[in-house]
């Protein structure tokens, strides 16, 4: 008997399951305040150089004379994107004539658009200009510690388990979450920041694995894909904080109240019965299975269901590094963190570069996020019907090719086509978003179980390096200015999600099989060698599908 048989007996997604599905995707929404968070703070306003002279000087003109003062003392951009250059004043040869210009002089205050944002970190602390590249770098710090994050976090609750390992992610996260909101200057954030993307993701990668180890594997795909809805959930809570907070400080704030609740989690949540089987810690677990049955009616008794040596197959444990010891499982893994990262690229830089494709900043980023809801709920049919290979490659497949022929209508449709672009951007962050959840589940599957927290905490930390990248590539399009400046990160983008989505074509299917549980089951997966079908009731339709993939070889 493996752990997947002991499921059935007691309810593969009962009450028990679902009660605790429903704390574990309250996570998915600090998340994402936390995630998609340093968008708002960081919002770098319009702006330009204060006018010496003006001692209250302000984005908005004032009046007549405020517009000709500004004229004659802000010389115009290069860049089209901006009506004005946003870091030098002309010098002039005397106050008294404002028409001679002998030549330009770079400025050391600003003032602010505060249309969308009264404050933001960047506008307090001016990382503008010259310091413009600190935004960027405390973006790419955050997804450093969130790399960091996955993989220290994700191996730990491989050694200590589970739950612990997600109490202590609750904890930093809660102090360095209220010590970030205070943050004096750009190295303390960025150390914070730092904390908060190891903390926050560490206890979402936990919480992802939570819910699945405790489903049977014919219900796997009903909670590795709802949680990503969640954090879609927390984007909208995010649109609204920032809506009608206005203010960088307030948000920051209001986020880090969020992370209070997970620290009582400890104890709300179970320790994972799965690891603790890999433990061979067999009583821990009898009880805990046996919880399951009692609460979703299905009780079992005596000695129907012991855990023990004899009993159950039980994998030993093992070590990240061996997914790289045989060849079938190395270019597997590297394939799914391939994906990994440029689905991140592209799922955080399509979101940031949407505020250079004109319109509303708080209405773009909150139909960002509620595209996610038809995004990830698709996907549930899709990975049923037609299997987690197929929806992944097409969910990259239409992402990459919409964010692709953005450079049609920004190049040659002008601005008449600019809810063109905004749309295709939308249906390429859908494709991001839907490709989210499916690598997620597809990737649980894939990996065993004596590794399984390890190579998603892995994977996780390889899609950082994605969004690392993400803030620099969205900038480039910035710096390259024009019309396209403002297709060509969405270019790259495309590309990338293209190149991907082939690629995953060479991963084995993973519907309605059991989940691996040693290495030796991960190598012989989806080969004839290893019967890893599950043992279930299909439908005539049903074991037609089945004998679709079965025929389907040519997988690595």
């Amino acid at each position: 008997m493996r752990f997947d048989d002991a499921l059935k007996k007691v309810g593969e997604f009962g009450f028990y399951q679902k009660r605790l599905y429903f704390i574990m995707c309250l996570v998915a929404i600090t998340n994402a305040l936390f995630m998609m968070g340093l968008i708002f703070h960081l919002y770098t306003p319009e702006h330009r150089c204060k006018i010496p002279e003006l001692v209250n000087d302000t984005w908005e003109i004032q009046s007549p004379v405020h517009a000709e003062l500004i004229n004659m003392t802000i010389p115009p951009s290069d860049n089209p994107l901006f009506e004005y250059d946003r870091c030098h004043v002309i010098d002039r040869s005397t106050p008294g004539n404002l028409s001679k210009a002998r030549n330009v002089r770079k400025c050391s205050e600003w003032v602010y658009d505060t249309s969308v944002f009264y404050e933001s970190f960047t506008s307090k602390h001016n990382l503008v200009c010259g310091d413009k590249w600190k935004t960027s770098m405390i973006q790419a710090v955050y997804f450093f510690g969130v790399l960091c994050g996955d993989l220290g976090f994700g191996m730990m609750s491989d050694m200590v388990g589970r739950r612990r390992t997600f109490t202590l992610c609750a904890i930093i996260l809660t102090g360095v979450a209220f010590g970030a909101s205070y943050s004096p200057d750009f190295i303390s954030l960025t150390v914070l920041e730092y904390l908060c993307g190891a903390a926050i993701h560490g206890a979402f990668i936990i919480a992802c694995i939570l819910s699945i180890e405790f489903v049977g594997p014919s219900k796997r795909v009903y909670v590795g894909v709802p949680i990503h809805m969640f954090f879609a959930t927390g984007i909208i809570v995010l649109t609204g904080f920032g809506f009608f907070l206005r203010n960088y400080h307030h948000v920051m704030i209001a986020t880090a109240c969020t992370c209070i609740i997970h620290i009582f989690y400890w104890w709300i949540i179970p320790e994972s019965a799965r690891w603790l089987v890999t433990q061979r810690r067999y009583k821990e677990a009898t009880i805990i299975v046996r919880k399951i049955g009692v609460s979703n009616k299905r009780p079992v008794q005596g000695q129907d269901l012991l855990f023990d040596d004899k009993s159950l197959e039980s994998p030993k444990g093992a070590q990240l590094w061996y997914l790289f010891q045989h060849r079938v499982l190395c270019i597997r893994t590297c394939i799914i963190f391939f994906n990994w990262m440029i689905i991140s690229m592209m799922y955080y830089g399509v979101t940031m570069h949407a505020r250079y494709l004109g319109g509303n900043f708080f209405l773009n980023f909150f139909i960002m996020a509620l595209v996610e809801y038809p995004a990830n709920g698709s996907t549930i049919y899709f990975l049923e019907r037609f299997g987690r290979k197929r929806t992944h490659c097409t969910c990259m497949l239409i992402g990459g090719f919409a964010c692709l022929l953005t450079i049609f209508t920004v190049l040659y449709g002008g601005p008449e086509f600019e809810p063109a672009t905004i749309t295709l951007a939308v249906i390429g962050k859908m494709g991001s978003a839907a490709a989210f959840g499916v690598i997620y589940t597809y990737s649980e599957e894939l990996f065993p179980t004596v590794v399984r927290n390890g190579g998603i905490g892995a994977s996780s930390s390889v899609a950082r390096i994605g969004g690392m990248l993400a803030p620099y590539v969205a900038k480039s399009g910035e710096e390259l200015g024009g019309d396209f400046g403002k297709a060509f990160p969405l270019v790259v983008f495309g590309g990338f999600s293209i190149l991907a989505g082939c690629l995953a074509l060479l991963l084995p299917e993973t519907l309605h099989k059991k989940l691996p549980e040693t290495i030796n089951d991960a190598v012989q997966f989806g080969s004839e060698k290893h019967p890893t079908y599950d043992i279930i009731e299909l439908s005539d339709k049903g074991k037609e599908e089945r004998e679709l993939f079965v025929d389907m070889d040519g997988a690595i």
